[in-house]
């Protein structure tokens, strides 16, 4: 009999994150960064936002409504075997988002232009290319 639960969405993968659907937990995790920081572009230009920057306009709350799918983001990268390091990382830019995406304005145009998810999303798939490098050895 198999194991299957590492195939359940929102189950925890294998400790070192070698589970076969570590890619497409990877491409899921893209997907809500993108939703969160870049889904639409201002007619025109060449600027994303995405809901993170939509709901970071209401003063106070959206900024902190919008720590629950970043840290989402950050646990599913623990349950893929992220170190530390990587992890610590993540957390850095989800404060900086927090902190100065609270200020008015300015904090608007940050959420915006720094893209705390999309950072993270790609912190965690960085550290899967080296993992699967050095399996590859």
């Amino acid at each position: 009999m198999s194991d299957d639960r590492n195939e359940r969405p929102g189950q925890p993968m294998d400790r070192d994150g070698d589970n076969e659907d570590g890619a497409r937990e990877l491409a899921r995790l893209e997907s809500l960064a993108d939703w969160l920081d870049t889904r639409f572009r201002i007619p025109g230009t060449s600027i994303r936002f995405g809901i993170d920057g939509l709901v970071g306009l209401v003063p106070g709350l959206g900024d902190l409504a919008m720590l629950a799918p970043a840290f989402y983001l950050i646990a599913r990268a623990a349950a893929l075997g992220a170190p530390l390091h990587v992890l610590a990382r993540m957390l850095i830019n989800t404060s900086l988002d927090l902190v100065i995406g609270a200020i008015p304005v300015v904090g608007d145009i940050f959420d915006v232009a720094f893209k705390a998810n999309r950072r993270n999303t790609a912190l965690l798939a960085r550290f899967l290319d080296r993992k699967k490098a050095r399996r590859l050895r």
